[in-house]
Parts: C-alpha cells; structure tokens; sequence
C-alpha cells in the first residue's frame, strides 16, 4: 500500500528566528486531501561526554515552554556551514567547557513526527580535556557530572525528561557495556 503523502499547496504562516511553520494541503493515496501543519527546523545535536571515570556531562538550564529547569545532556541547534559533528563539539565546549575525542555516532532522533521535520543527531565521546562553560549571551546553566550507571538510574526513574537525553544515555550505556566506547 502506497502511503505516501503529495504536497499540493504550502502556506507559510510564521517565519520566526528558529521555527518556520507551514500549512499544507496535501493529496493522500486514497485520493482525497488533507491539511499538515508543520513546523520547520533547522535539526539539533546532542552529546553524551564521558570523563575517565565513566562520569556524564550534564546541564541544567531553565526551558521556557516548560517553566522548569530541566536535566539534560549538552546539546543545540545546528548553525549553516557545519556538520553535525562539528555543531555537536561546539556545544559541547560551549556548555561544559570540555572538549571531546574518539566521537562515535549513536544515530538519529526524530523527536516529534507528528507535526516537525526536526532531526537530532546524537554522538558519544570521551572527555580530553576540560575547561569552563562559555555560554550564548542569555544561556544560564549549571554543568553537572553524574556517573553513568546513575544517569541510567535516573533516566528509569523518570527522572529525567528530555528524549534526546534519555536515548543518548541509554544507547552510551549499551555500547560501554559491549566494549563499543
């Protein structure tokens, strides 16, 4: 069964700095035609750091649309002229003043399928060196270390509610586990 949805008309509705959200028409394989709503953007990256002793690098930051602080691996948007690998490091200096080494790809998230295009590409590294944070001007957050098994414990715990975070942990625990890190 084809289920494979045309674009027949799209309407942009709002072209903000980050988000650009569109209304579609689109044509359905059964014939008939249906509205999308979708928001564009541009993808983001995220990165499990492990230090020596198998120690993740957290931050805590205040996220908006949820008015709390939420626990979260490093992670950002991804900027035009760079690769996600190259974006993921950036972050990863940026947020916790560590850089990284020995970067193993850990794949590819869609976070919300329904109604965005958004792509989060997730990586693993070893800590090489570390630094102090350099946020964006307007970025507050706290580094935090917490032992991988520990991280596990919280991501089970329902302790932890970011996707992108408690998908990096888990995959960065199964590869560590199998000698794969």
């Amino acid at each position: 069964m084809d289920m494979t949805e045309k674009t027949i008309a799209s309407k942009e509705i709002f072209d903000g700095r980050v988000l650009h959200m569109f209304h579609d028409t689109v044509a359905l394989s059964d014939g008939t035609t249906s509205l999308r709503e979708i928001v564009r953007h541009p993808g983001g990256v995220c990165i499990a750091a492990l230090d020596g002793e198998n120690n993740l690098l957290f931050v805590r930051q205040f996220r908006y649309p949820y008015a709390e602080v939420v626990l979260e691996l490093p992670a950002g948007k991804l900027e035009k002229g760079g690769t996600p690998l190259e974006n993921g490091k950036r972050e990863l200096l940026e947020e916790t003043g560590a850089v990284g080494s020995s970067y193993i790809s850990l794949g590819q998230v869609y976070p919300s399928p329904g109604y965005t295009d958004e792509i989060i590409h997730l990586y693993a590294c070893r800590v090489a060196s570390q630094g102090e944070s350099q946020p964006d001007a307007g970025e507050f957050l706290n580094v935090e270390k917490i032992p991988l098994d520990k991280a596990v414990e919280l991501v089970l715990n329902n302790m932890v509610f970011d996707a992108k975070t408690q998908i990096a942990v888990l995959k960065t625990k199964l590869l560590l586990d199998s000698g794969r890190i």
